[in-house]
Formats: structure tokens, sequence, C-alpha cells
């Protein structure tokens, strides 16, 4: 905590509903800490715990860059997601329950869905409390727009390594993850002119997906074996390590998972050393955050689509930043964002009464 600068760390249990959550807040200087729950069957407490710090880092860089006025936080729930699937009752329990846990916390932290969790589940959380987001009779499900923010990365990335003259046409892209997120990706995409290899750990959607779009199925654990141009990782994070860095064989790295770097130091140096393009993931995978975001002062979608076109340029501008310096782009996007957080902390400093 004290190492990187966290603020808080809460542990949440509620005996009758069964819930086991855990909520992260980073950093505030911005505004008040936003992030999703995620509902995800972790082996220990240890490991969701390290997964929720993670995250909530990622948050608060993510926001600092997209220029929102939103500090960073996360939530994990601890358990397994299926055994709520279908008991309506329980599940408005439980979330009904976060939801009042969320309250407690006086709007230090504001939260919205991730993997796993819905925007009923985030409907079940807003009876218990307005600091919440993502609400289907406002901005909704945010999938499709973080897809498009990777997707505006993904063309920046890929004309630094390929060029302006075609875009993503007959690029192969192997996409890794085809849930909510993924998928969209994959239609914007193929609408593009992109070559598709895709997998998942669920075996159906892979296959229902490829049909639809003529994209080739490939075994989950041969997506890094793949000859392709771009790598876009879309499930969870850490996918990028010593066992698979080896092994990619693409010239440009840009998905919609977070904290796709396992060591972001040791592995982000390790890909700018190969020459591989990296557009940082929480850079890139913005547009979930910046749809949640324009949900807090009424809205407008016509203003989340203004606001995420930004992340093809400032994509560009990361990856000519690092170029010219020869350093990683996780350096130059983690420098833009201090660089924000030190300035409106000193604005902050005005007294104001």
């Amino acid at each position: 905590l004290s190492e990187y600068g966290y603020e808080q760390l809460v542990y949440f249990y509620d005996k009758p509903t069964g819930l086991k959550a855990i909520t992260c807040i980073h950093n505030t200087v911005l505004g008040p800490s936003l992030g999703g729950t995620r509902f995800w069957n972790y082996a220990t407490e240890e490991e969701a715990t390290t997964d929720v710090l993670r995250l909530a880092r990622g948050m608060t860089y993510k926001s600092a860059c997209a220029g929102l006025n939103l500090g960073g936080g996360k939530s994990v729930v601890i358990g397994d997601p299926d055994e709520l699937k279908n008991d309506i009752v329980r599940r408005e329990a439980f979330f009904r329950a976060f939801g009042r846990f969320i309250e407690g916390l006086g709007g230090r932290y504001i939260t919205a869905e991730d993997v796993n969790t819905t925007t009923a589940d985030m409907a079940y959380i807003n009876m218990e409390t307005d600091y919440v987001c993502g609400l289907e009779n406002k901005s909704g499900n945010p999938s499709p727009f973080t897809a498009l923010g990777v997707y505006k990365a993904m063309r920046a990335a890929g004309e630094a390594a390929f060029g302006k003259e075609g875009g993503l046409k007959k690029r192969k892209v192997a996409v890794q993850g085809v849930g909510e997120v993924g998928k969209n990706l994959c239609k914007l995409l193929k609408a593009d002119g992109a070559e598709l290899y895709i997998t998942d750990i669920n075996a159906e959607k892979v296959e229902k997906l490829a049909k639809e779009l003529g994209a080739t199925a490939v075994d989950k654990d041969k997506i890094f074996d793949v000859d392709c141009d771009i790598f876009a990782p879309c499930a969870l994070g850490g996918v990028i390590n010593d066992e698979t860095l080896g092994r990619l064989k693409c010239k440009v790295i840009t998905g919609a998972a977070n904290n796709v770097l396992l060591d972001p130091e040791k592995h982000g140096k390790a890909i700018h050393d190969k020459g591989i393009i990296y557009a940082p993931d929480y850079v890139a995978n913005a547009g979930g955050i910046i749809n949640v975001y324009e949900e807090l002062h009424g809205y407008n979608e016509d203003n989340v689509r203004r606001s995420i076109e930004h992340i093809y340029d400032l994509t560009a501008e990361i990856i000519r930043t690092s170029q010219e310096k020869n350093i990683p782009t996780g350096q130059v996007a983690d420098a833009m964002a201090e660089a924000r957080i030190n300035a409106i902390r000193n604005v902050n400093s005005i007294y104001l009464g």
C-alpha cells in the first residue's frame, strides 16, 4: 500500500447472503474513485487482493490519461458467479448487500459493471446506493464503448507499425477472449477488413463468432503461437509474461484486458526491446470508463463517442514519444498520468472556503 500510494483497502462480508468482497481505493486526487465490480472464483483471498490492488491502480492511470476528473478504485467479489446465475432472489439480496457496503464508503468510491456482473446487478446495487453507474436507463453496458476505444488505439498502433495506408485491412489479428468486449472488437475489425484468429475459454462462443464473422478458431493454449500482425488480449491480465513473450510473433499488442503485462517494468522493457509496439492497456481500454463517466453529468452518447476518438490521438502521441526517447510506451503513459495528478493536486491546494 505504501509503495504505490494506495489510500484504502476494505474487506466486506455478509453472512446471510454469502457475500465476500474487497474494495480498493488507490487515489482520489482528481475526484472520487470509479471502477467496476469483478465477480470471480479466486483460488485464495490473497489472489483476490492482489488483483484488486493492481486493477485499482490501473483505474487511476486510466482516468488520468483520459482526462477525466476521477480517481482510481475497483471491487472484486470472491465466489462462483454460476451459483447465482439462475437464483434471482438470492442474486438481488447479494448485490443489494454489496450496495449497502458501497454506500458506507460515503462517495469515495463509485462502482460499475465488470467481468461477470451485469446492468441488472447494478440496478440491485442502485436500490441501496447512488454511488453506481452503468445503469440500463442511462449509459448501460459499457462493453461496446470499451471495444470502440481499443479499436481506435489499435488503429494508431497499427499505423505506427505498418503505415497509414489501408488501416487494418488484411492485417492478421489474434484476439484472446471473445466476451462482450472481445466480440464487439472483432466486429469492428471485421468491418475494417482484418483477418481474425479468435479464442476463448468458452469454446461455444468461439465457434459461434467464428461462423458469424468468418474467423479462424484457435485453441486457447495456441493463441500466442499464431503468426499474426497484432495480438489483442481481451481476457484477464498477466498474459504477457516470461513464458508467453518468446512465443509472440506479432508487431503490435493492443487489447481490452487490464494489466496485460505480468510485470509492467520487466515485460514492458522486453516488449520494447523486441520492437513490438504496445498500446498501454489502460489507455486502449478507457472507452468503458469514458462512457460511465458521462452518466455522472447526464448522458449524451455523442459526447462519449467524441471523447473516445481522443484515444487514437493519445495512443499515437504515446508511441511517438516512446520512439523518440527510446523508452517503453508504458513508461510514457505512466509519466503522463502522474504529471496530470500532480498538477491537479497543486490546484486542489487552493482554499475555496
